[in-house]
């Protein structure tokens, strides 16, 4: 994309300005003048190429507009308004093309009232009555809503989280019980995971208005996104008591039984929805999810093939089908996959995923160029999504290793929380951490638990931003923190983590980021086991290169990233381990496949538990995991993907010159 200086900004936004007022004066060959000679200098300029298609369009020169907006869309696949003039173009000659413009635009950003007035208007022409009534419903409840508020929505949904909060607080100073304006803060929150005060916001909004169901439905997913599970679960039946028929508040309550490890009553609920709803692509693919965290991989791919059928371009299906890791696709799926990845009226989201798929597909025959291409492709247009910086990630890492020197560790942890039961395991994804963990988990005196986000959010509320535009006070802060604070942090942790914990003396967090916060964790518990899972570099960056994250790990789309990222990453585990000698033990992934029993031995004496065969025979432990390598740790060890990275090596010069082996 375009790089612009200070100045080239105000000269570009003087420019838009002066399009946008011939635009409103119908002069609209001008305004497509003065736009071009942005557009030498600025190709991707999203006002821009916008406003030259709506004036294509208003000129009736509706293929130029397509081919304007197919430009745009390359661009900025979640720019919303690209579709709904997409819409508008398609609405004379192509009643299905333009719908499902309309329908992917209020998608991306549901206060687009025009496209939920167009809509209305063509399933009316359609005779689809239900779907005209409730397109009429969103557009009644939008156009009502205070035109800030509707502002703040669309900043929301532009990710200019900047002006929607400064907007939003404007507004909530006039109108304080404004529960839309607490809800849209609370959104804004969220996008910046800033969850704490999310959550205290939608709480607040609830008290205020408590049949307000948006701020519930929010309100689940904040606590989802904490790992509150169970009160998710309890906001989550309450929601769909107060709407019995609303089939999507079932599914919230289905999701989050699942979320708790109630995967029958989920499963009893997704299949009482599929007899409502038949076929339901969304509804099939977590029932897949379930089976599959349970380990009925059968089931779990008859429900993702089902998926795949029900909704042709569904590509999350096809994805979710090759991350079992188990699954061979036929010929027949792999030439359907193709089609739909380069089919025009394939959604953005949609192509990525059939992009992983496809590149595992290929993988698994041998077909390593294939693969790679697919793998490439699929990296690039996610990071599309993505505003990922190397440089702040490394700035982060450096200002971790100046603040946190051996003084600061010296007269603060003897009377911080003195409780031994975490073991922390970090790292990068895709270092063998999953297996470290399932190893542990075996053991009689250790629960297994999943990714827990307490440090990270620690962390985040440590920073003390209350608004997007204040400093990070993180790590700094550390300095300032005194014994008792810290042992309250401390106990805390131990205390909300107690959920997700059995009868056992000791529990996994395997969040792997944690890496970047092992001073935050030495503080508070001093005591706690870390546990560095570690791997070759070169299989570890390129097998976080081929896996599609349901979330986070925004360092992995790019084979520049990743390397930068591993490099920040050793520096700083190099670090830890100068200021805090023995704290930390690092296991090889390969000295793991090498000798499981020796490793095992190793892990164990480090945690201070005895020997248990259990642990030799890790497969074999009943339990869900939820992470990427589920299936994999399900099977004996083996060794036969140690140097695959090398089918691959050719194409890996961009990595290995970050990394520099």
């Amino acid at each position: 994309m375009s790089a612009y200086l200070p100045s080239d900004n105000i000269r570009s936004e003087k420019i838009i300005e002066q399009a946008k007022n011939l635009l409103q004066k119908q002069q609209y060959i001008e305004s497509i003048d003065l736009l071009n000679g942005l557009l030498t200098q600025a190709p991707d300029n999203v006002d821009a190429l916008y406003i030259v298609a709506v004036c294509q369009r208003y000129l009736n020169q509706k293929d130029k507009a397509l081919s304007v907006l197919k430009q745009l869309k390359s661009y900025h696949p979640n720019y919303a308004r690209a579709f709904q003039e997409e819409g508008h173009n398609y609405r004379s000659t192509d009643y299905f093309a333009a719908i499902r413009s309309f329908e992917q635009a209020i998608l991306l950003n549901p206060t687009l009232i025009a496209s939920w007035k167009s809509l209305a208007e063509l399933h009316k022409i359609q005779d689809n009555k239900v779907a005209s009534n409730e397109a009429y419903t969103q557009y009644a409840y939008w156009s009502n809503m205070p035109k800030e508020l509707l502002s703040v929505n669309s900043f929301l949904c532009d990710d200019k989280l900047a002006k929607a909060e400064d907007l939003c607080r404007f507004f909530l100073k006039k109108h304080p019980k404004n529960v839309e304006a607490m809800r849209l803060l609370a959104s804004i929150g969220v996008k910046h995971k800033v969850l704490d005060d999310a959550e205290f916001l939608l709480e607040s909004c609830l008290t205020f208005e408590p049949n307000f169901h948006q701020a519930r439905s929010d309100y689940v997913n904040v606590l989802h996104r904490r790992q509150k599970y169970q009160k998710a679960l309890e906001q989550a039946d309450i929601l769909r008591r107060s709407a019995p028929s609303n089939l999507r508040y079932q599914m919230i309550f289905a999701n989050e039984n699942q979320a708790v490890g109630n995967f029958d009553k989920a499963l009893d609920v997704y299949k009482t929805l599929l007899n409502k709803i038949p076929d339901d692509s969304g509804v099939l693919i977590m029932q897949g999810h379930a089976y599959k965290t349970i380990g009925q991989t059968e089931n779990a791919i008859i429900a993702y093939r089902q998926a795949c059928i029900s909704k042709e371009n569904f590509g999350d299906a096809f994805w979710s089908l090759a991350n079992l890791k188990t699954y061979h696709f036929t010929d027949e799926e792999i030439v359907k996959m193709q089609a739909r990845e380069q089919a025009e009226e394939t959604l953005f989201e949609d192509r990525f995923h059939l992009c992983f798929a496809l590149g595992k597909a290929f993988e698994d025959r041998g077909s390593y160029t294939d693969a790679f291409s697919y793998y490439e492709r699929g990296n690039a247009l996610k990071k599309k999504q993505l505003n990922y910086s190397a440089q702040q990630i490394a700035s982060q890492c450096q200002a971790q290793i100046e603040v946190c020197k051996p003084a600061l560790f010296r007269n603060k942890v003897a009377h911080s929380c003195q409780a031994a039961d975490p073991i922390f395991i970090v790292g990068l994804p895709r270092s063998g951490s999953t297996l470290l963990e399932q190893i542990l988990s075996s053991h009689s005196q250790v629960d297994g638990t999943m990714e827990l986000p307490n440090i990270m959010a620690l962390s985040h509320r440590l920073s003390g931003r209350r608004s997007i535009n204040d400093t990070k006070r993180y790590p700094k802060v550390l300095e300032e923190l005194s014994a008792e604070q810290l042992k309250k942090f401390g106990d805390a942790f131990i205390k909300d983590t107690q959920v997700h914990r059995k009868e056992a003396p000791y529990f996994i967090d395997k969040m792997p980021n944690n890496f970047r916060h092992i001073g935050l964790i030495h503080l508070i518990l001093p005591n706690a086991k870390i546990i560095d899972a570690r791997r070759h570099p070169l299989a570890c960056c390129f097998s976080g290169f081929k896996q599609l994250f349901a979330e986070g790990q925004e360092f992995s789309y790019s084979l520049e990233d990743i390397g930068h990222y591993y490099n920040d990453y050793v520096q700083l585990m190099d670090h830890w381990d100068s200021v805090l000698p023995g704290k930390i033990l690092r296991v090889q992934y390969e000295d793991v496949v090498a000798d499981l029993e020796m490793q095992v031995r190793r892990l164990l004496e480090f945690c201070g538990l005895p020997f248990e065969e259990n642990c030799l025979n890790f497969h074999k432990t009943k339990r869900s995991v939820r992470t990427a390598s589920s299936e994999q740790v399900r099977q004996p060890i083996y060794n036969k993907g140690l140097e695959h990275w090398q089918k691959f090596e050719e194409y890996l010069e961009p990595l290995k010159n970050v990394l520099r082996v």
